[in-house]
């Protein structure tokens, strides 16, 4: 059976570790060649080197997703050097202040915003105008979390943002759907990578707490992540329009 994104040219934002760097590993695998971007070069340089070193194909770019210029800049890479866009993992984010609501500074607000809403809005419309002026249409994930389905104690403004995450999602499915653009997301839940290792740290709790978390005892892996991502991105998912994908080991059902 041919690999599941072979022939394919594909974006990731937030690659330079955790979720990113795994499902950037598992695309690649799968046959897309990528451009990977992060606000972190030596990060995302290190992405970039591992999958070559697996046989793949990626290019590194610095990118702070708060500014326009530079999604505009990653979307062009994948262009001008592979000669289209086909599939774009939107993963970049940031946990933000670990305070209750009504101590929260407009600052840490304004921060979360920019970064897990505003920048994936952005993102989309760069993706989709030039998976459409393609003509051939392309998929598109969209990193939200189990926080876009419920609450969570001193993550309110998080939580806000990945809810408005989805409400993206489901409204661009609709949207372009009919003209080949697929658009679902992934709601990954405790996965161990080093932002969510952060916030743990933050309040006082353990691994082990957090890990209990989720029915099946453990934390998830940013490459299980991964797993999910590709094949949202691949022509198997050809039916799932809109979806929110939710891979957290049963936390949502308990």
């Amino acid at each position: 059976m041919a690999a599941m994104l072979e022939g394919k040219i594909g974006i990731v934002t937030g690659a330079g570790q955790g979720i990113g760097r795994e499902s950037a590993l598992v695309m690649a695998r799968e046959g897309a060649r990528l451009v990977v971007s992060d606000i972190n070069l030596a990060m995302v340089e290190e992405t970039a080197h591992l999958i070559s070193q697996a046989g793949g194909t990626a290019l590194p770019l610095k990118v702070d997703v708060a500014r326009g210029e530079d999604l505009q800049a990653l979307v062009e890479l994948a262009v001008s050097h592979f000669g289209r866009l086909d599939c774009a993992f939107n993963n970049a984010g940031i946990s933000g202040e670990g305070a209750l609501l009504a101590d929260f500074s407009e600052e840490g607000y304004d921060l979360l915003m920019a970064v897990n809403l505003k920048a994936v809005w952005r993102a989309m419309k760069l993706e989709i105008k030039q998976m459409l002026k393609q003509g051939g249409g392309g998929a598109i994930v969209n990193t939200s979390s189990v926080g876009g389905l419920v609450g969570k104690e001193h993550l309110s403004v998080y939580c806000a943002t990945k809810h408005a995450v989805l409400g993206l999602t489901k409204s661009a499915a609709l949207e372009y759907g009919a003209q080949g653009v697929r658009v679902n997301a992934v709601c990954p839940g405790v996965v161990r990578t080093p932002m969510v290792e952060a916030v743990i740290s933050g309040t006082g709790t353990s691994l082990d707490d957090w890990s209990k978390l989720q029915p099946i005892g453990r934390f998830g892996t940013p490459s299980e992540i991964g797993e999910a991502v590709a094949w949202l991105c691949s022509d198997r998912a050809s039916l799932v329009h809109g979806h929110a994908l939710v891979a957290d080991g049963g936390l949502t059902c308990a």
